[in-house]
């Protein structure tokens, strides 16, 4: 019996001693996580929330290597305009890159912005746009020359709408007013008359309606909610705008180099899967957000069909405008814009407007 007992004893400390020396084992790697929106932003409360967890839960399964994070969040580092600036000069490791506001430097990424009205899809957007980058070099290439490594897309919205200060029941509530948005959404004014864009962020939207710098303000009912936009604009026209990629997740280059290809292969494979969590939670969440804006006091008029598919072909076809500045730097622009839109079709979503009829060939 004290045999068995002693054996017994033996075998713990030697499975405790190797735990200990595994453990020991692990490698630690840093990381700086950096973005200028705040910690209750959807994206970057999951990044903390299933990010971090999901890369760190496949690294310990092997015990080579151990993340420490440390994350920077709201301004602390870069503002949100200044991620990419951040990452290209190592001032984060890994980021979050707002692409809308960088059209010159990240052109390729306004993919989904320049065919609105197909896919109120948070889900059939990402996918469709991370395939793109991946199956073109174009976006990639993009992000290399701003000292960077793509690791994938997200979207974080289910669908632009028009949220209002005064009554809103159709376009004409809109001819001759000041609109916020972030980016290339600024061109779906182009089909509306006298309406003018004002660009600013999504932190930015609540202070620009309520000091009365915009009438109307382009955004999602989740950040509509979680931004309290029904305290400044209570009137929403549900014109269902689409789906828009605006978050890409980068990796300073040089930091990139330097990590093991254990450690690289995690952080692609996380990447997608946080690319479709954070697109489901968006569609999740899409109902409940137009739900609780209604409760705060918001109002919602579903817009007119025909009125819907009047403003599309009223504005440019800034698809193909998309498509041909892209050729001009020798890139396949029209070839881009028709495998994605290939890929909305397969996956259910018709557009009311065809974006390549204007293409060269």
């Amino acid at each position: 019996m004290i045999g068995q007992l002693t054996r017994r004893a033996t075998l713990g400390l030697m499975l405790a001693a190797a735990v200990s020396t595994s453990a020991a084992a692990a490698e630690k790697i840093k990381a700086v996580v950096i973005d200028g929106y705040p910690a209750r932003a959807l994206w970057v409360k999951e990044f903390t929330n299933f990010f971090i967890p999901e890369v760190d839960k496949r690294l310990a399964a092997n015990g080579n290597y151990e993340m420490e994070w440390q994350e920077s969040y709201g301004g602390s580092i870069v503002k949100p305009k200044g991620v990419l600036e951040g990452i290209k000069l190592g001032l984060g490791d890994i980021g979050i890159v707002t692409t809308i506001f960088h059209s010159s430097k990240l052109p390729s990424q306004a993919i989904s912005a320049v065919t609105p009205f197909i896919a109120p899809d948070a889900r059939a957007v990402a996918k469709a746009v991370d395939e793109i980058a991946k199956e073109y070099p174009t976006m990639q290439n993009e992000f290399a020359a701003q000292n960077q490594v793509y690791l994938a897309t997200g979207v974080v919205l289910d669908t632009y709408q028009l949220f209002s200060k005064t009554p809103i029941n159709s376009l004409k509530d809109v001819e001759g007013g000041k609109l916020a948005g972030a980016g290339m959404n600024l061109r779906y004014l182009e089909g509306i008359d006298g309406a003018a864009g004002v660009r600013g962020g999504l932190t930015d939207f609540y202070n620009m309606l309520q000091t009365g710098l915009v009438d109307h303000a382009m955004l999602w009912p989740e950040a509509a909610s979680t931004f309290k936009i029904a305290e400044v604009a209570p009137y929403m026209l549900k014109a269902d705008l689409g789906a828009v990629n605006s978050k890409t997740i980068t990796v300073n280059k040089d930091y990139w180099d330097k990590l093991p290809d254990e450690v690289k292969g995690v952080l692609q494979e996380v990447a997608v899967a946080y690319r479709d969590h954070v697109a489901g939670i968006a569609m999740d969440r899409a109902a409940a957000s137009r739900e609780a804006y209604v409760a705060a006091g918001g109002t919602v008029v579903e817009m007119d069909p025909a009125e819907r598919e009047a403003w599309a072909h009223a504005m440019p076809n800034i698809a193909a405008e998309w498509a041909a500045n892209l050729e001009g730097k020798g890139e396949p622009g029209e070839q881009m814009l028709q495998t994605y839109l290939g890929k909305l079709a397969n996956a259910g979503y018709t557009p009311v407007r065809d974006w390549t009829a204007d293409l060269s060939n």
